[in-house]
């Protein structure tokens, strides 16, 4: 998997995202540490309020960025993007207010959506081998499931010497460096691809190859799949810990932790397995597995045997059944759509999966509080059922997949290819 980083050009694109995320997770922390000092026992409110208002910002920006990525230089993106990170970060520990809070997070976050999918879009371009992309893709999940695991620890360490608005000052650093490390490599720039239509049609131009391909539309109900999953780990770990089996705040953190570790375990085997199946014959088990998971916690939680060592081993198969959809995803679009169109696509894919989890975190964290976890856990495996039955039917098992584009007239072409079965 590490050979990809004999690539010099991915090599610092890789420590620029690494780096950025440590940041991001350093941010984290101090953040829900400022929320309690402004809002007090209303910091729950505050940080649900900034996650809704991050989601936003993913899922309204990022197809902007799409409909300009193919015309504006991707290396002066990305760095203007850290540029603009940073000095959000540097801002945050100087508000008084909370709106001023919220204001930071919108543009932090669009921030975000900007560099994200035109680091994916540029990466199949720096590798253009399948095999060294497929590794890239699993080095990408492993750099997001370590952060999970790292900052904390991080964190923790660093506020036992200074405080938490000393963190910022780290995420600050941490995308400076991202971008001296963008600023050192050339990347590729893909010839503008002509669209006719307005802005709208031009910011929805990705959404519609998504429309046109199977294997894509496939892609929209995994990200359903996933979201149903994740929003009931992200939202749900502390209660289910601390209320429904008495733990202490320590398990918590161990319960995330069996999650990430199932996530960093399958990124690592993924190169090798992928190779053998293709993407289809991976990605629906893992998303049956999700659905299948949570239909079990919610027999369980029926039933009043949840227990300790069934949550962790239930957060490891769900980690590990995430990475092995999510880990993929790239590969996916990159053999759906032509290379001119991986701007519009991967900024498509960040945005329209980031509305299925504006839809599930709510969910999920208002059911839970309203009518119990039990309820919670039943209509996310509802969702994920309806989903995952729609990936199976939508993506089909084999002949010919198609990579499509839209003409200028707005038609549909194919080029014929053969589908991963």
């Amino acid at each position: 998997m590490f050979s990809v980083l004999r690539n010099r050009t991915y090599r610092h694109l890789f420590t620029a995202q690494a780096i950025a995320l440590v940041g991001t997770g350093l941010a984290t922390v101090a953040l829900s540490l400022l929320a309690y000092d402004l809002a007090g026992a209303d910091a729950s409110a505050v940080l649900g309020t900034a996650l809704a208002i991050k989601m936003v910002a993913y899922v309204g920006i990022s197809p902007v960025i799409g409909a300009l990525g193919d015309r504006v230089p991707r290396r002066g993106l990305m760095v203007a993007a850290d540029l603009a990170r940073g000095g959000v970060a540097l801002a945050l520990p100087f508000v008084t207010e909370i709106w001023q809070v919220y204001a930071l997070i919108f543009l932090l976050q669009s921030a975000s959506a900007a560099f994200t999918p035109t680091f994916q879009a540029t990466i199949p371009e720096v590798l253009p081998a399948e095999r060294d992309y497929t590794r890239a893709l699993s080095l990408s999940r492993l750099a997001y499931d370590l952060e999970s695991l790292f900052s904390p620890v991080l964190a923790a360490g660093l506020l036992a010497v200074i405080t938490y608005n000393w963190l910022f000052f780290g995420t600050v650093a941490g995308f400076l460096a991202s971008a001296a490390l963008v600023v050192s490599v050339v990347l590729p720039r893909p010839a503008p691809v002509e669209r006719t239509g307005g802005p709208f049609a031009k910011a929805t131009y990705g959404v519609r190859l998504f429309g046109a391909s199977p294997q894509l539309r496939a892609l929209l109900a995994l990200n359903v799949v996933v979201a149903a999953s994740g929003a009931m780990v992200i939202v749900n770990t502390v209660t289910l810990v601390r209320d429904q089996l008495g733990h202490g705040a320590g398990d918590v953190s161990l319960a995330l932790g069996a999650f990430g570790a199932g996530s960093m375990a399958v990124a690592l085997l993924l190169p090798r397995v992928v190779e053998r199946t293709g993407d289809r014959r991976l990605m629906l088990p893992a998303a049956a597995v999700l659905t299948a998971v949570l239909a079990a916690l919610t027999a369980g939680l029926a039933a009043g045997l949840l227990a300790w060592p069934a949550l962790l081993g239930a957060w490891a198969v769900l980690g590990a059944a995430t990475s092995a959809v999510l880990t993929q995803t790239g590969r996916l679009i990159r053999g759906s759509v032509r290379p001119a169109d991986l701007p519009a696509a991967f900024a498509a894919q960040f945005s329209l999966s980031h509305v299925a989890w504006l839809l599930t975190y709510p969910l999920a964290g208002w059911l839970a509080s309203r009518t119990g976890m039990t309820w919670a856990a039943g209509a996310l495996t509802v969702i994920a059922l309806v989903a995952v039955t729609a990936a199976w039917l939508l993506w089909p098992a084999r002949g010919t997949g198609s990579t499509r584009t839209l003409t200028r007239a707005g038609r549909l072409t194919r080029e014929e290819t053969t589908t991963a079965a």
